[in-house]
């Protein structure tokens, strides 16, 4: 067992667990927040996906006691009270969910992909390396690849993205 500091959605947590407990499972099974999905729990479907210090990673394959003392941010800790999030309200207004599954890691993914586009950081479809990268489309989509829809709403989570990014801090 491991005692570990945790700060999730702004309220600190004392918690001890097995050292082999996963994030995921540390956030779902021992906090209760099960907004944060397990899909593949292999790191291939996204649907884990928190912010840790403000960058996104796969709940799933990352330790709890990796992030000791980490800012840890999941879809429960987005919305201000009754007020949805920019990328919250974008995918409701887009219809970018269907079953729902999905969309927690899909708005944190999106959320961590548009702060990699406003520091500069290119992918692999970034046309110009030593430019900003654009907002296209194209750059959306390959930014947005870990992160799999079962119900193949892709283009309008793709317009949702596109729709909130001026008003995500």
């Amino acid at each position: 067992m491991h005692s570990l500091h945790l700060n999730v959605n702004g309220t600190e947590h004392r918690l001890e667990l097995d050292e082999r407990t996963t994030l995921l499972d540390a956030l779902r099974e021992h906090l209760g927040l099960t907004g944060t999905k397990k899909g593949c729990d292999h790191g291939q479907c996204g649907a884990c996906t928190v912010l840790v210090e403000g960058r996104r990673i796969n709940a799933c394959l990352s330790l709890a006691v990796m992030h000791d003392g980490d800012a840890v941010t999941t879809i429960e800790g987005l919305a201000e009270g009754e007020r949805l999030h920019p990328l919250q309200a974008a995918f409701v207004a887009r219809d970018g969910l269907q079953c729902g599954y999905c969309t927690p890691g899909q708005i944190c993914s999106a959320l961590g992909m548009l702060r990699e586009l406003r520091a500069g950081m290119p992918s692999h479809v970034t046309q110009d390396l030593l430019a900003a990268p654009e907002l296209a489309d194209q750059e959306i989509r390959e930014r947005m690849s870990g992160n799999l829809c079962r119900c193949s709403c892709y283009p309008n989570i793709v317009a949702a993205i596109r729709d909130a990014a001026q008003d995500v801090r």
